[in-house]
């Protein structure tokens, strides 16, 4: 068995000793910028849950310690959160502390089970909205509760008490204990501005996180002014309290266990799902592996089970720690294990000094903890998706009834909602006006359907079609994305019936197409290739379809064709990348002949694919000489008359299919740009090859690109273009008239014109006796570039590049961007700095685009580095 090159997403080079201990000191230092973030807050929220305040301790050191040694999250820190505060409080109100330890024990257990499973990803299809509004009320009942500890007082269990009881608290407040928490509060939003506008002050204290710089603050004001405040008690860890065997009804029991579970493992799987995307920002030098959700869960129920039974609070994924950790530099899940140790190391040492801290400061960090667990940011995208009901239920309801019925109403509401919008249709009926001689009479009807058509919006439907008077002209515009059968039908009937009676009935869809029954051989998507196309496929009798043949009317089977390939499509003549292809073979050349199947613009490339005298380039006839197809039965059929219709149905069938789906998409567009003219505001030049299509790659329309394409993505140096102006009449234009605002240069893998370029010509013949030889001419610089030994050779970030023609093509990339800069027009409006040059790598096996990292000053002097471009996280 061959021996298979393993696959890497990062460079292939073995990590030194250095590049070790660089990620040992990250780490270290990623795990102390967390301890100092989680440790006042694991003691707050301890004190917001009512809970033991050694507690706290227990379960930030268990969970940095099981979860960052067993866990499939590496960069995510785990320890007690807000968001099971309230879950907590209740627990311990109910039940007691010690049984609220062993239901603690019962849900890592649950956990276990459940990642063994490996349901854990079905956790993520709660709604988006749903945890939102979880997370809000939550952050609103704790918001409620820590300000009665700001104000001196002591919270109850009950939110609707805490906000009734809130204006008698104000009355009654307590001075020192109000002053140490505004102080608190006011450190915590100061902080983070003073290290963006503190200048070097801010960049030294910014090092210190602000929740510990708060607690510190506001401890040390409390000393120095000596006030009497309660103050944080750790009793002796002898007399620490561990679970003991619940009791209770077991129904109550078995809801608390379900509870606790269920939202601590969506909280920490989607903090998991989280801290990977923030991992993903850093750039291809910081690379970790993705989360292993099911195992991350499991490590969550062990975590549970282990800090339930030392007596600790529940732990889930924490996103506020895990993004401070992946800030911090953070590059393995050592930073977790270590911030596990010093927080056990603080709660056996540092006794003394946590007994310091007022509980009024630790109240006020809580509170803006749980007021920022209302995210205006989430509720914008709530409100954009149209879900601000689900959201305001499941808030409402967490905050009124407790997080376990509220997370229950908010997916009954999302249910509900979700169902409504499969069964909404609005139905209006518009009476339209003759606009020209394409238009409706001026008896014609417009009914207009938006949403989707159910068997429920059928009576609906009736009624409005009841409104078209009898022979009268009628459209029906379906602006929705479903039709049940039963809607169908009803519309087939409608339009029967009122053709029956004299009158004229249409049925649209979303593109302005006509609606039929569906078409059973209709497979094809955007950028379907011709060969694997249904709609554009020409007859097999070798007509094109442009004189009512069967071929002009949407798809069909053709049953004429031999072979296991798409029928009635030839293949191609030659392969795409041989050196053989793009050569000349006869030595009568002629120069300003060629054909193709994508375009062209520049070099004399205009022709018509498959002619005598073309020479195939990247899958296109682009330069002069013989016709060399690569297979005997190619060579007996080149210049069949059959083979020459066939292609020309196969273009005029892709014609008839973007004037059946496309053009009444664009046509608006088009007819503005008809009236104002082209704007660009980017010259984009690239290579003739069929298989880059620069709108696609680009996600480009109309008026958005001026294109100029050549073989080989090639930019003459001025003064060398021997004859040639075309490519030099291209940029003059688009900088100078049209005054686009970039150019880029885009190359790709397997580039014909760089192979044969790198090859040379055949023995015995001279380079530039053909028209492709001479142009080639222009890339010649590339070459000597790359085998210079005082060059520095470009590069992929993410990996090694691939051969000696990956490196020709990306410094090509680079050498053509020098000549553009060259020219004079160029050269102006790059000084005046309103113009600028970019390099783009497209690889087409992998359909991946990388750009060129550094400027154009900075290539020579540095290596130059092509930069994957990666999706955009996806985001609800």
């Amino acid at each position: 068995m061959p021996h298979r090159t393993p696959v890497c997403s990062g460079p292939t080079a073995r990590p030194t000793h250095s590049d070790a201990r660089q990620r040992w000191t990250a780490d270290l230092s990623a795990s102390v910028t967390v301890f100092l973030i989680a440790l006042p807050l694991s003691l707050g929220i301890a004190l917001a849950a009512g809970a033991p305040l050694q507690s706290g301790l227990v379960a930030a050191a268990v969970g940095g310690l099981v979860c960052g040694w067993l866990g499939g999250a590496p960069l995510q820190i785990t320890g007690p959160a807000a968001g099971l505060t309230v879950i907590s409080a209740e627990l311990i109100q109910s039940y007691g502390w010690r049984t609220t330890c062993a239901i603690t024990v019962l849900a890592g257990l649950a956990q276990i089970g459940l990642g063994s499973l490996r349901i854990a990803r079905s956790a993520l299809a709660v709604s988006p909205a749903v945890v939102h509004g979880m997370l809000a009320g939550i952050g609103a009942t704790i918001a409620l509760a820590q300000l009665h500890v700001m104000l001196g007082g002591d919270p109850d269990s009950s939110p609707l008490t805490n906000a009734l009881e809130l204006p008698g608290r104000i009355t009654s407040l307590q001075p020192a204990a109000l002053s140490v928490s505004a102080l608190t509060v006011v450190v915590l939003l100061a902080w983070p501005r003073l290290k963006e506008h503190g200048g070097a002050l801010g960049a030294v204290t910014g090092r210190v996180p602000a929740a510990l710089a708060a607690i510190g603050l506001a401890t040390l004001a409390a000393l120095l002014s000596d006030m009497r405040l309660p103050r944080v008690d750790l009793p002796s860890w002898r007399s620490h309290a561990l679970p003991q065997l619940p009791e209770g009804p077991v129904l109550g029991l078995g809801t608390a266990v379900l509870t606790l579970t269920l939202v601590a493992s969506v909280q920490a799987l989607l903090s998991a799902v989280a801290a990977d995307k923030l991992a993903a920002t850093r750039g291809p030098g910081h690379r970790v592996p993705r989360s292993d959700l099911d195992r991350e869960l499991r490590a969550h129920g062990v975590a549970n089970a282990v800090s339930g039974g030392l007596g600790g609070l529940p732990v889930t994924g924490v996103a506020v720690r895990s993004s401070a950790n992946i800030a911090a530099g953070a590059t393995s899940r050592r930073s977790a294990l270590l911030q596990g140790v010093w927080v056990l190391l603080a709660a056996g040492l540092l006794v003394g000094v946590l007994e310091l801290i007022p509980l009024a400061a630790l109240g006020a960090l809580v509170m803006v903890v749980g007021v920022r667990m209302i995210n205006p940011g989430h509720i914008r995208t709530v409100v954009r998706h149209g879900e601000v009901l689900v959201f305001g239920a499941t808030a409402v309801a967490v905050v009124l009834l407790g997080v376990l019925e509220g997370v229950g109403l908010g997916i009954a509401v999302a249910v509900a909602v979700a169902l409504h919008r499969l069964a909404w249709a609005r139905i209006t009926v518009e009476r339209t006006l003759s606009n020209g001689p394409t238009s409706l009479r001026p008896e014609a009807y417009r009914v207009v359907v938006r949403g989707q058509l159910t068997f429920l919006a059928v009576p609906r439907l009736s009624r409005a079609l009841a409104q078209v008077p009898e022979g009268a002209e009628a459209v029906v515009e379906l602006e929705g994305t479903f039709m049940d059968h039963a809607a169908y039908e009803a519309l087939e009937d409608w339009r029967s019936a009122h053709a029956a009676t004299g009158g004229d009935a249409e049925v649209r869809g979303r593109a302005g197409q006509e609606i039929g029954e569906p078409s059973e051989a209709h497979t094809c998507t955007p950028w379907t290739p011709w060969r694997n196309h249904q709609c554009t496929r020409p007859p097999a009798d070798g007509t094109d379809g442009t004189h009512g043949s069967p071929a002009s009317g949407g798809c069909r089977g053709d049953d004429g064709a031999a072979g296991d390939g798409p029928r009635g499509h030839a293949a191609p003549p030659t392969g795409p990348d041989s050196p053989e292809a793009i050569r000349a073979t006869g030595p009568a050349a002629k120069a300003g002949t060629a054909g193709m199947a994508g375009t062209a613009h520049t070099a004399g490339t205009t022709g018509t694919a498959g002619t005598s005298g073309a020479i195939a380039v990247d899958g296109e006839a682009v330069g002069a000489g013989t016709f060399e197809p690569a297979g005997a039965r190619h060579r007996a059929h080149a210049h069949s008359p059959t083979r020459s219709h066939s292609r020309r149905g196969q273009l005029l069938g892709g014609v008839r299919n973007f004037q059946r789906t496309t053009a009444p998409l664009v046509r608006d567009e088009l007819a503005r740009l008809a009236r104002e003219g082209q704007r660009p505001s980017q010259l984009f030049l690239a290579c003739a090859d069929s298989r880059l299509v620069t709108s696609m790659i680009t996600s480009s329309g109309p008026g958005d690109l001026f294109t100029v394409r050549n073989v080989g993505n090639l930019v003459p140096p001025p003064g060398e273009e021997s004859g040639d102006q075309s490519v030099a009449a291209a940029i003059e234009y688009a900088v100078d008239v049209l005054r686009v605002e970039s150019v880029t240069v885009c190359g790709h893998s397997g580039c014909g014109a760089m192979q044969a370029l790198r090859s040379g010509p055949p023995a015995g013949r001279d380079a530039d006796a053909t028209s492709l030889g001479r142009w080639l001419r222009h890339g010649r610089p590339s070459l000597e570039r790359l085998r210079a030994s005082g060059q520095a050779a470009p590069r992929l970030a993410d990996r090694e590049t691939a051969d000696e023609l990956e490196g020709l093509c990306l410094t090509n990339v680079l050498q053509q961007l020098e000549h553009l800069a060259a020219h004079s027009c160029v050269d102006r409006r790059l000084r005046e700095g309103s113009l600028e040059l970019h390099g783009m790598y497209f690889h087409v096996g992998e359909a991946q685009t990388y750009v060129l990292d550094t400027t154009l000053a900075d290539v020579r002097g540095s290596e130059p580095v092509f930069t994957a471009v990666r999706a955009d996280p996806v985001t609800t």
